[in-house]
């Protein structure tokens, strides 16, 4: 859900509380529509997340790491120039509307002090990152507003910094109850309360609407004390960084608790806003900050693919063609052995086949303008020619099969991209095997190779786990010795995951958070329990020629398990301890 004007100023009161007087020492920009602050305030390091995407607009205090771009936007660049340095002078919400301002004791370029704002205005498909000057003219903004946008509103650097247009609406916090009861009079009762009171007020989202007019039955003459009760809530600031959650996953966040879903939501509290914000978007920050930057791959990915799909049916529409091959040669046969009883002229020869048991009589088709011989000659052509395509077809088919299967790996591999180097690592694959076009790079330029993913068993042993199908084949016949434990899951796409024995056999509980593991990097890790299975190293074998990541291995033994991303967690912070 977008932020409140209620859920802003309770953040807004947090960061005055903890940021104002703080340095700032570091500007990045993960994300077009994100500006990512590292500060020093109170003696400690913080990082101030400013977001301008749509439907994740806000400002808070951040624990997740992002990964930045290997050139900062010039965006990014600007912001540093003007705010390495600045020290934070205050947080304000002007009007209680859908903003945010952070004014700043910065130097320009000649040293000479002035007062800066860095202005998040959070509404909706409009929100923005904007940094006025002194003299209330635009340094610049995240998104530039120009003579193509709104006619109404111009954001262009130069230009003068205007607030947005006040929504037509009652704010709610200047609402008493005088006022209230005057604007419940005026109104017609017929439409639904919840929706009468977001036409009414500015600065309630729908969530907190519903809520209202649950705890008010729906019913105009309770809503007057449940409005004015919230209302102080509010002044007060008597505010919960709440989040709720339905069948384990958040469904939304509010400031307050939520009742309407009865049973079927849990109220989740949180010690601050900020963390409940990083517990709500963070995750869903990095997803969609991968499928962005996946998209152009993935699609070159996806129309390989297709291309492949459609020749191979083509390819096993013809083979279909060749299964009659037999029949053909055996036509020839018979009329070669009762060419005596065929004349030129005849259109068809009904012989006995004595390549069936009882010699039961075939019909077959001739040209009338050939002899007996020229057309069985055309036959055993014909026959030759479905033979040599039937062996071709065969091989060119199960190639293609081996690659669309490959191609499929892929894609699953980049759904399961964690980073931008990961990314690099399967386009680099993609090109070695000629699926895309090399990206010609500075021979300067070294690329550092990706490690595998790496986690540390209860029990004390290693666990590793490939990044892609190239990182499978490093790690499985290369890294790996052969009295190691080798694990994938059964017959889909996924990491290849070995355990470090160091030549002893892990006990069971490894060998479960091992498959577990594997279920957690395959392409079953929402599918529930999978079957895992698991051999020794010196079991697997690559054959000669497969694509990337492609083995056979045998003597294996198959475990039951699902993907756990918790355990996931955890074993991986054991592995950095």
């Amino acid at each position: 859900m977008p932020l409140d004007a209620i859920t802003i100023k309770a953040v807004t009161d947090e960061l005055s509380e903890k940021i104002v007087g703080g340095r700032i020492d570091k500007v990045q920009q993960p994300e077009r529509s994100m500006l990512l602050i590292s500060l020093r305030s109170q003696g400690e390091n913080m990082k101030l997340l400013l977001s301008a995407g749509t439907g994740t607009a806000r400002v808070q205090l951040t624990r997740a790491s992002y990964e930045n771009p290997q050139e900062p936007p010039m965006f990014c660049m600007l912001m540093r120039k003007h705010l390495i340095g600045a020290h934070i002078v205050s947080v304000e919400q002007p009007d209680n509307e859908r903003m945010m301002v952070i004014t700043l004791d910065c130097y320009d370029e000649l040293g000479v002090r002035s007062r800066k704002r860095l202005i998040a205005e959070l509404i909706g498909r409009s929100s923005n990152v904007i940094l006025v000057g002194e003299d209330g003219r635009i340094i610049d903004c995240m998104r530039r507003m120009d003579f193509a946008g709104d006619a109404t509103r111009r954001l262009l650097p130069g230009m003068i910094y205007k607030l947005p247009p006040v929504q037509p609406k009652t704010a709610f916090l200047d609402c008493d109850g005088e006022n209230f009861a005057q604007l419940l009079n005026k109104d017609d009762r017929d439409i639904p309360l919840e929706k009468w009171l977001m036409d009414t007020f500015s600065g309630l989202s729908p969530l907190i609407c519903r809520e209202l007019s649950f705890r008010s039955q729906g019913s105009y003459d309770n809503i007057s004390a449940s409005f004015q009760a919230l209302r102080e809530t509010v002044i007060e600031g008597e505010l919960v960084p709440t989040m709720l959650y339905e069948e384990g996953k958040a469904r939304d966040f509010s400031f307050m608790w939520i009742s309407q879903y009865g049973s079927a939501g849990e109220n989740v509290s949180y010690d601050s806003f900020s963390e409940l914000l990083d517990a709500f978007y963070s995750k869903r920050d990095k997803e969609q900050q991968q499928r962005r930057r996946s998209h152009e791959l993935t699609r070159s990915v996806k129309t390989a693919r297709d291309r492949l799909q459609r020749k191979l049916a083509l390819q096993r529409e013809e083979f279909k063609r060749t299964e009659n091959r037999e029949q053909v040669r055996i036509n020839a046969e018979l009329i070669t052995a009762n060419i005596y009883r065929i004349k030129k002229g005849d259109r068809t020869a009904v012989l006995e086949n004595y390549y069936v048991e009882d010699c039961p009589e075939i019909r077959i088709e001739l040209d009338p303008l050939k002899s007996p011989q020229e057309n069985a000659a055309l036959l055993f052509k014909e026959y030759n020619k479905l033979k040599g395509a039937y062996k071709h077809l065969s091989q060119i088919i199960d190639e293609g099969e081996k690659k669309l299967d490959y191609l499929n790996s892929v894609l699953d591999e980049l759904d399961r991209a964690a980073s931008e180097k990961d990314l690099a690592d399967i386009r680099r694959e993609l090109a070695e095997t000629g699926f895309i076009r090399k990206i010609k790079k500075s021979p300067d330029r070294k690329v550092k190779e990706q490690q595998p993913h790496r986690y540390m068993s209860d029990d004390g042993y290693e666990i590793l786990a490939g990044r892609s199908n190239s990182q499978n084949d490093q790690l499985t016949c290369k890294l790996a010795r052969r009295t190691d434990f080798w694990l994938h899951a059964q017959k889909i796409h996924g990491s290849h995951v070995i355990i470090r024995c160091d030549g002893l056999e892990p006990p069971e509980s490894t060998l479960l958070q091992a498959a577990s593991i594997a279920a957690y990097h395959s392409q079953g890790r929402e599918a529930g329990k999978i079957p895992v299975d698991y051999t020794m190293v010196r079991n697997v074998k690559k054959p000669s020629g497969a694509l990337p990541g492609k083995v056979i291995y045998t003597d294996y033994s198959t475990l039951m398990v699902s993907a756990d991303e918790e355990l996931a967690q955890r074993l991986s912070d054991n592995a950095k301890k």
